[in-house]
């Protein structure tokens, strides 16, 4: 299926300003990190504040790795997510059990078989693709070689790993997913957005030719 727009998750927000600011700048969701070993952790409690004052029509997704069911059901009891991204080794299974859509993260290195992936997780709403470093689940900030993507995967594709306003244009070029994912690209530090780099990556992401 062809997109007619890209969409844009702005991830790792740790504060309602960055929220806004990735709002008002026209980002389609936000990532709020559930991974205590993450510096972008926000615990329910924040989290809930900051959902508080998101305005309707943009997605909340909710960033676990490897987390237990009862950790995973504590935070939906006080935050309402509307997604779930699973970024571990969490099998099709342990991915439905909570009710919600889900996004399933996978890690790309050379051999990763993205074609089997899809299959096993039919059920995700989308296979979100980052760069593979060892020990770490996400967030390196690093660029995977994109010809690994087969062209025709029977999921959408949500693209992450070491975007910036200056190589978002030429990863939808060349992946044309039906989304991207940016969390590092877009900070003065690590959990802290910088208003002027969210609107240059969505001005990117708007140039970009699709």
């Amino acid at each position: 299926m062809d997109f007619l727009r890209t969409r844009v998750k702005i991830c790792g927000i740790t504060r309602l300003e960055d929220a806004l600011a990735a709002v008002a700048q026209g980002c389609d969701a936000i990532g709020l990190v559930f991974y205590r070993h993450s510096p972008r952790y926000v615990s329910p409690e924040q989290a809930a504040f900051i959902m508080a004052g998101i305005p309707a029509f943009v997605s909340v997704v909710g960033l676990f790795v490897d987390a237990e069911p009862d950790e995973i059901r504590a935070v939906l009891s006080r935050v309402r997510l509307d997604i779930i991204q699973f970024h571990g080794s969490e099998s099709p299974d342990q991915c439905e059990l909570y009710g919600l859509p889900y996004i399933k993260a996978i890690r790309v290195k050379a051999d990763t078989n993205l074609l089997q992936y899809a299959l096993d997780f039919k059920r995700a709403k989308a296979l979100l693709l980052d760069a593979f470093m060892e020990g770490v689940p996400g967030g390196t900030g690093q660029v995977f070689d994109w010809g690994i993507i087969p062209q025709k995967l029977p999921l959408p594709v949500v693209l992450a790993g070491g975007l910036t306003a200056e190589n978002v244009g030429t990863a939808i070029e060349a992946v044309r997913p039906y989304a991207v994912d940016v969390s590092g690209g877009v900070e003065i530090t690590k959990g802290i957005k910088d208003v002027a780099k969210i609107a240059a990556f969505m001005r990117g992401v708007s140039n970009a030719a699709i």
